[in-house]
């Protein structure tokens, strides 16, 4: 079986690289970019350009249960979680930008020194007067597993792309090379800026871009799990690369296997499919790959552990790592985050 390369190749004629990958975290442009050069490679001209990449969602205040009744303040949030861990797993280079609404207040001022520190850029995020960001409590059991209790209604993130000064960001977002968000963005967003995000990942591929999709299927965040399928169906229809987790797929969509997950996107072009200790199963370029979790003696936390995983693949894949040696990295990071306790481990 052949590794299959980053999954850059279009559908049609645009900045690509699907035959090199993204050599270094800067731009290969393929001057006969096409579904073709997946298999030939072409003539390639690489740029001194860094890789541009945009991860859309929400931070939240977090509280960590300890079981001495104790609360630790930190701050999380899926795409955040995935931001700050692919920062860290790309190394220099590329940039890595945050793009969600925050309020105005000293939690929130707190969380934008937090992610200047880990380099990611803030050039995207809002700050809405008299607003203020969500907030998460877990509580963890014996054997690692969490329950969330949240406090999210009225985060500034709900407005995040209805207010005046999101006109610009919106306009940006498709000149990034990868834009990145979650099943949490979408339901967090709100039916208008659904709209919004689709409008603007329909632009991006246009421009040769490419959008990144993790499920993160949260049913308490949705009215019904009908409006949820509309939502996930709509934008699923523009992804390159879907990461996904069984579980969530069979909450939301009664998927019954991998088999049957796999059969509803045949026009993504990767598919990987997170089984939490179980094998990851990746579909690629209509190549079958399976990659062992590793073997952890004691969970302690599984927050973050699939947000970890999908920042790890995704840098791989972009320094031009195949779906086998992505895998790899998501399972070799996600395994060092369930041993500590919360969702983003010390550097």
């Amino acid at each position: 079986m052949r590794a299959a390369g980053p999954p850059w190749g279009p559908s049609q004629p645009r900045t690509s690289a699907a035959a090199t990958g993204f050599q270094g975290g800067r731009k290969c442009v393929d001057i006969h970019a096409c579904d073709e050069a997946l298999k030939h490679t072409t003539r390639v001209s690489c740029m001194n350009t860094p890789l541009r990449i945009a991860l859309i969602g929400e931070c939240m205040i977090e509280l960590q249960h300890r079981a001495d009744g104790s609360l630790q303040q930190s701050f999380g949030g899926d795409t955040l979680n995935a931001a700050v861990y692919l920062r860290r797993e790309l190394g220099e280079g590329p940039s890595v930008d945050y793009v969600t609404a925050l309020g105005d207040d000293s939690f929130s001022d707190a969380m934008c020194k937090q992610w200047a520190e880990e380099g990611l850029g803030l050039g995207r995020v809002q700050r809405l007067p008299g607003r203020l960001p969500g907030l998460y409590c877990i509580q963890t059991d014996a054997q690692g597993e969490r329950k969330f209790l949240y406090w999210r209604n009225e985060a500034a993130v709900r407005d995040c792309f209805t207010t005046p000064a999101a006109e610009p960001i919106l306009a940006a977002l498709p000149t990034y090379d990868v834009l990145y968000f979650s099943g949490i963005t979408l339901a967090v967003l709100g039916e208008v800026g659904r709209v919004r995000l689709l409008e603007t990942l329909i632009e991006t591929r246009k421009r040769g871009a490419k959008v990144v999709f993790d499920n993160n299927y949260r049913p308490r965040l949705w009215a019904s799990v009908d409006a949820a399928r509309v939502a996930y169906h709509k934008v699923l229809a523009q992804v390159d690369i879907a990461l996904l987790t069984e579980d969530d797929e069979r909450a939301l969509f009664g998927y019954a296997d991998s088999e049957q997950v796999f059969a509803a996107y045949p026009e993504i072009v990767e598919v990987v499919l997170k089984r939490g200790a179980d094998d990851c199963l990746i579909r690629c370029e209509g190549e079958r790959f399976a990659v062992p979790a590793r073997v952890v003696e004691k969970v302690v936390d599984t927050t973050a552990a699939g947000d970890s995983f999908s920042a790890a693949y995704l840098a791989s894949r972009l320094k031009g790592g195949t779906p086998e040696q992505a895998a790899l990295a998501g399972h070799r990071l996600a395994s060092r985050v369930i041993q500590v306790p919360g969702a983003l481990i010390p550097r």
